[in-house]
């Protein structure tokens, strides 16, 4: 299991483990909180196509299917 603070999320960088339509290499560009501060979901841009994803932060701890960095 990946270990993740979920605060210094913001401008990491994940390789996707089974990339889809040649999106392979990710990085978190916004981060979603709720009233006290805690975080709920980010938004994981692909850096070759630029299409954005909406996700729980909690799928990145994954390692079938997220590694840290770009691999």
């Amino acid at each position: 299991m990946n270990r993740i603070n979920p605060a210094k999320l913001l401008l990491s960088k994940w390789t996707a483990a089974q990339p889809r339509h040649k999106e392979k290499h990710f990085l978190v560009t916004e981060i979603f909180r709720d009233e006290e501060g805690t975080v709920l979901e980010i938004e994981l841009q692909a850096i070759l196509t630029r299409l954005a994803e909406r996700l729980p932060w909690q799928t990145l701890k994954d390692p079938e299917a997220w590694h840290m960095g770009w691999k």
